[in-house]
């Protein structure tokens, strides 16, 4: 149903591609620019297509001749400890699936972000990073499971409220020390440098009684083009975070601009309420979980002779499919009303005009689709889309 629903959304957002450029933008986009973002978009929904029908025809492959089954029975040649298969059993897919999606992702940085001058790094930095994110997914994820499999020798079909609050101290730690510690393996952070740009944000942060201790610039420019800023980190762990593309693209006013919208993120609370959210939604997913672990059904769903936890997980994760899109879907109106009130927030204490030039300039230079379909926006954009937010800022 998802991969139904995701094609014709796609089909839709492209037909919505309009030649016209918005009356807003035209000073950010000449002719050309703007017919290369369309073919920016278009590039980017074909390789999304292939990889989708190559990613979901895999699955059903896999589905229909019992590979999952046999991958369940050959990894229990080496073990019969739960841990240790459960370990080998999703690694092996982990390792295939990594394989497998290798070549789209390979097209997507070196073939189409390299034609439209977006990829600053070399095949070298592309696979330390890989080795680097497959290590923490080793480490992290691997840890976890063992833990959560653990947990369910333990307790039985009671273990979800155990698991769910294990999952989400780790969701804690990872929020607070994302910047801190999981940044800074691929990326350089360095504190904003004194100067006439620290002086304006000092200046700015003072008014609205923020504290700085945290506010870093980042060499994004060492893989892209694309310009950027995020805010991140809970209690005494918050960090703002500039992209050095962003400082290099952008005027100072537009600049503390883009600020005052992430620190809008922060006096809303956002990063806290959406982490909030997510505990109860992992809370529910596990409750869900509980009540069907161990049940046959689910072991002989794909040709299994015994049931088993990470079988269980497995055939959990496609059942839970429609709700997932469900929850997403909730999760990304939720984002987008977040977004809204970070710029209203910049608009107040900062005002609207150096926020829109920022948004303007981001949206060009990052090449974005200015022209998304309602519907694809709805399903996907945990952002509004750029014309909307320039709507909004202009209103009172």
């Amino acid at each position: 149903m998802e991969f139904g629903l995701g094609r014709i959304l796609e089909f839709l957002n492209m037909s919505s591609l309009d030649e016209r450029i918005p009356d807003e933008m035209r000073d950010y986009y000449g002719e050309k620019k703007y017919a290369k973002s369309q073919e920016y978009a278009k590039a980017n929904s074909q390789i999304e297509l292939v990889s989708s029908i190559a990613s979901t025809g895999a699955i059903l492959l896999v589905l229909f001749v019992g590979g999952f089954a046999w991958l369940d029975k050959f990894v229990r040649q080496f073990s019969d400890h739960d841990i240790a298969v459960g370990l080998l059993f999703f690694g092996i897919i982990f390792v295939v699936s990594d394989i497998l999606s290798l070549p789209f992702r390979l097209y997507q940085v070196f073939v189409i972000e390299n034609r439209f001058g977006f990829n600053k790094m070399g095949l070298q930095t592309f696979f330390v990073d890989k080795f680097k994110g497959v290590l923490l997914a080793v480490l992290f994820g691997g840890g976890l499971l063992a833990t959560l499999i653990w947990i369910y020798q333990m307790m039985g079909n009671s273990f979800w409220w155990i698991a769910w609050l294990t999952v989400s101290a780790v969701s804690l730690f990872l929020a607070s020390f994302y910047t801190s510690i999981f940044v800074p393996l691929f990326n350089q952070l360095a504190p904003l440098p004194e100067g006439n740009l620290r002086s304006q944000i000092e200046t700015y942060a003072g008014s609205v009684s923020f504290p700085l201790d945290n506010i870093y610039v980042m060499d994004g420019s060492k893989r892209s083009a694309k310009a950027n800023a995020y805010f991140s980190g809970l209690a005494g762990k918050k960090s703002i975070v500039l992209y050095d593309t962003l400082i290099e693209q952008h005027a100072e006013e537009e600049l503390v601009a883009v600020l005052a919208h992430e620190v809008g993120h922060y006096k809303r609370n956002h990063v806290l309420k959406s982490m909030l959210i997510s505990i109860l939604q992992m809370g529910l997913i596990f409750f869900i979980l509980g009540q069907l672990l161990g049940n046959e059904l689910l072991a002989s769903a794909l040709g299994a002779e015994k049931s088993s936890f990470h079988l269980g997980i497995l055939v959990f994760s496609f059942l839970f499919s429609p709700i997932s899109l469900v929850t997403g879907v909730l999760l990304n109106l939720y984002s987008r009303k977040n977004e809204y009130e970070a710029d209203a927030f910049a608009k107040e204490t900062y005002g609207a005009e150096h926020l829109a030039v920022a948004l303007k300039k981001l949206s060009s230079n990052n090449l974005s689709n200015l022209n998304p379909h309602p519907l694809f926006v709805f399903f996907y954009y945990s952002h509004p889309p750029l014309l909307d937010r320039l709507a909004a800022l202009k209103r009172g």
